[in-house]
């Protein structure tokens, strides 16, 4: 295998002995959290980065092993030799995809909400076909998925729910979901049986990592609790267990209401608005360097990047890189990974060049 399609090795295991020296040093424990945490998170990152790498050639080495062994009409052997090298091609390649996952925080979780639109019925019933295609593709990921809030519509559907995707480059990949989601079908909910459009915005923020400090002053925000409105069971919406909390600095809202205890629902809405503002800032900084260089690329956060279409055809497309698939129900069933390796090509590695669109 050779490295150089990727990137110098050699290089990153040389960055990293001489950051676990650093670490090593007696006073390194006693250093203030600015000086010291760059330390760590570096290390963290380039090891993430090279051990796949490390491990592939380790793998490749083996068979190189084995291969040299086997004896001449040794078909078996053979055989076995050649299954392990298919495999290690896979893998191969899915590293060289990964390597467009090269932005601050692809590894990290993803934080996935879904809000509907207007719309009333309609958008709730959207919001729900979302979140199964979402939850049906993160199962097909081995990711772990966890509600971390939920509001069913007045009718039918979901009006707002939001999502833990946890897993390896979870928002790396979900990254490319930033926006105004569109359907067009046949209304199930009218009698008449007319076409209608329906809008849901998605959101896709990383989760931080606990070792990122952000400063957040009790004193500047608002926290309410209040009584869960979900469907209820072993006490849920019995008591005012769930928690609305406002940074007044900002504006931010996030809540939580999935937990019986009401400890547990700050918490969680806490990690989310840390999120938030940490996602933010890393925006408002992205505005600053494209300023900086005299760039006029237009950040639309809310712009439509996909439609669709179940009457009178079947389509999907992506109007940023114009994919498309007539399988829309696959596509519902959770089959995005044709439209997520789209964005990622076409952007490169866009968590470090540019912001979800």
């Amino acid at each position: 295998m050779r490295w150089g399609g990727f990137f110098d090795v050699e290089r990153l295991v040389s960055r990293i002995g001489e950051l676990e020296h650093e670490i090593a040093l007696q006073d390194f424990w006693t250093r203030p959290d600015e000086r010291r945490n760059p330390v760590i998170q570096e290390l963290k990152s380039l090891k993430n980065q090279v051990t796949p790498y490390i491990e592939l050639q380790s793998q490749q080495n083996e068979l190189k092993g084995l291969l040299s062994i086997v004896e001449d009409g040794d078909e078996d052997s053979l055989g076995h030799v050649v299954r392990e090298a298919g495999e290690l091609s896979k893998r191969i390649e899915l590293l060289e995809f990964q390597k467009l996952l090269s932005g601050p925080e692809d590894r990290n979780n993803a934080i996935l909400s879904i809000n509907a639109g207007a719309g009333g019925t309609e958008s709730c019933d959207w919001v729900s076909m979302l979140l199964r295609m979402y939850s049906r593709w993160a199962e097909d990921q081995s990711y772990k998925i966890e509600t971390l809030d939920l509001l069913p519509g007045e009718e039918a559907g979901v009006k707002n729910v939001t999502l833990l995707v946890q897993g390896a480059f979870a928002y790396g990949y979900l990254r490319s979901e930033n926006g105004v989601h569109r359907l067009v079908r046949i209304s199930p909910f009218d009698a008449n049986k007319r076409r209608h459009t329906s809008f849901c915005s998605v959101e896709v923020i990383p989760e931080v990592d606990d070792d990122i400090k952000i400063d957040i002053k009790e004193s500047e925000l608002r926290i309410d609790v209040f009584r869960s409105q979900g469907k209820g069971g072993q006490g849920v919406n019995t008591t005012d267990s769930a928690v609305r909390i406002t940074h007044l600095p900002t504006g931010i809202v996030v809540q939580c209401q999935n937990e019986r205890s009401q400890l547990k629902n700050k918490a969680t809405a806490l990690k989310i608005l840390k999120s938030r503002i940490h996602d933010k800032e890393m925006a408002k900084r992205f505005e600053e360097q494209q300023k900086a260089y005299g760039e006029k690329q237009e950040i639309a956060w809310g712009s439509q990047i996909r439609s669709y279409v179940l009457h009178p055809y079947n389509l999907v497309k992506d109007h940023r890189t114009d994919h498309e698939t007539s399988d829309a129900q696959g596509v519902l069933d959770g089959d995005l990974d044709a439209f997520l390796e789209a964005y990622l090509r076409k952007t490169g590695s866009s968590g470090a060049k540019t912001r979800p669109q």
